[in-house]
């Protein structure tokens, strides 16, 4: 892949714990994600794909090895903004409406609150979702709940979307409706896409796949020493 890496991972490595209770979670993992790329992280629960995906937000800082955004700056300038991550549970704001959970993030990042309604209004037109923007989370379903939460980032424009497990919860139906949506929104805004998952019927939709066994990572085509 031509281009500058969103997110480039360097012989990252996590470890939590020390001693002989130390559980390592990524072993030596080499890896890098560009603009318009549509990834599927792979592997069954507790191989440590959640835990890439935390390092390669920022959420997390490796133990050894380094990550790095060279397309997009440093790690303080992630989040809100050009890295957007989906957790498995959506994570909303309870006292909160569907509105205001999309339009916080914008707030937070020092937008008017006019153009933040607007930007949360339109993110949540995109998802059919216009019609819940007064209802309070504990009214929704859970798919609908998990959508409101893309809709949430992407009302920030990200130009990196990590989304973990995000349909570990739901149904097969409601499941495919949110990688619809997510794979919708990065191909729309030329976004690189990462999907954690243990699901092959979701893996077989995207057309790069990385593995993660016992914490190591596969990634075909990248090399340890690729920029």
């Amino acid at each position: 892949m031509t281009g500058v890496a969103l997110a480039h991972g360097i012989g990252v490595a996590r470890t939590f714990g020390v001693g002989p209770t130390a559980v390592v979670a990524v072993h030596d993992a080499h890896c890098a994600v560009y603009a318009g790329e549509h990834v599927a992280l792979m592997g069954s629960s507790g191989s440590g794909k959640s835990t890439l995906l935390h390092l390669l937000a920022g959420l997390d800082i490796p133990t050894i090895g380094a990550v790095t955004w060279p397309a997009i700056g440093t790690r303080e300038r992630l989040r809100p903004g050009p890295v957007g991550v989906v957790f498995q549970a959506p994570s909303l704001l309870p006292p909160l409406s569907v509105l205001e959970n999309v339009t916080l993030p914008l707030l937070l990042e020092g937008i008017s609150r006019t153009e933040a309604q607007e930007r949360a209004a339109g993110a949540l037109l995109i998802l059919d979702l216009s019609e819940l923007a007064a209802k309070l989370p504990e009214e929704l379903s859970g798919g609908q709940a998990q959508r409101v939460a893309i809709a949430r980032m992407l009302a920030t424009d990200p130009r990196l979307i990590l989304a973990d497990e995000p349909t570990g919860q739901l149904d097969r139906a409601t499941g495919t409706h949110v990688i619809d949506a997510l794979i919708a929104a990065a191909t729309t805004s030329g976004a690189g896409l990462v999907v954690s998952t243990h699901d092959p019927v979701v893996a077989a939709r995207f057309p790069i796949r990385w593995t993660m066994v016992d914490g190591r990572l596969t990634t075909p085509g990248v090399c340890p020493c690729s920029a």
